[in-house]
């Protein structure tokens, strides 16, 4: 059985993670960590100052973070410094977040980091190089909605999506959002819709004179993001150390 914390234990991503750690058959549910304690599906919740106890008194194998950057920073450092395997799923972390926790992943613990969780996600990312290679010349839209308490914009999913856009079409112009006279140039408009509970949508548009071609995701569950975490919990234990993606745990070849 592999041991799990979940960190965020009373948020929304952290009820269904778990949720469904405690309905696998090879995953045991040892703890959860929030702002305040309580209890977690048969377990407990401790407080963030008692975290580092209870990692070492469950002999927890996987940390899950799903929390908001400044937390999940000072997590994977705790988790680094007891030898505890890493699921980080957080997004909005700064270059210096992401900076302090590279430097205390590598060298002693394997961790799996990704601004997406979703197994059909990562192949959408796939699909998103080959597209960008053969539609260079097309105008490029992106657009992503979320419910109205995220907290990062434009969301981590569509940064990786820009990111791999400026990989695959050529880096280009980041325009988000517009506003008055406007006129359209080599850029890549990007548009941020927040409101209600929107799992997570995101869209891609490439559009050329008399026809548009677009690929997207739809997200209906948060169940989909806690599937592919479980899927690089069981897969992360036992890894050597260092920082791997998604792309890794599916084993998906980066063209």
């Amino acid at each position: 059985m592999i041991k799990v914390v979940v960190c965020g234990a009373s948020g929304r991503m952290g009820q269904t993670l778990g949720r469904m750690v405690k309905e696998s058959k090879d995953l045991e549910l040892v703890g959860g960590i929030n702002l305040k304690p309580g209890s977690f599906f048969g377990v407990d919740i401790v407080e963030s100052k008692d975290a580092e106890q209870l990692l070492k008194r469950t002999k927890a194998d996987v940390l899950i973070d799903f929390t908001v950057a400044g937390a999940a920073v000072e997590n994977v450092k705790m988790a680094a410094r007891n030898k505890v395997a890493l699921v980080v799923g957080t997004t909005g972390f700064t270059p210096e977040q992401r900076s302090v926790m590279e430097k205390a992943i590598n060298g002693n613990v394997p961790a799996v980091i990704s601004s997406n969780f979703s197994v059909g996600v990562n192949i959408f990312w796939q699909i998103l190089r080959d597209a960008g290679k053969l539609l260079k010349d097309y105008d490029i839209e992106v657009i992503e909605a979320h419910h109205r308490n995220k907290k990062d914009a434009p969301s981590g999913t569509a940064k990786t999506i820009l990111q791999i856009l400026d990989e695959s079409a050529g880096s280009r112009e980041k325009m988000y959002g517009r506003e008055g006279m406007t006129e359209r140039k080599n850029e890549i408009g990007v548009h941020v819709i927040r409101g209600g509970d929107i799992v997570g949508d995101h869209k891609v548009m490439f559009s050329k004179n008399y026809e548009t071609i677009e690929l997207s995701h739809r997200a209906y569950d948060r169940s989909v993001f806690a599937s592919g975490a479980l899927h690089a919990t069981r897969w992360v234990v036992g890894k050597k150390p260092g920082i791997y993606g998604m792309n890794d745990v599916l084993n998906l070849i980066k063209k």
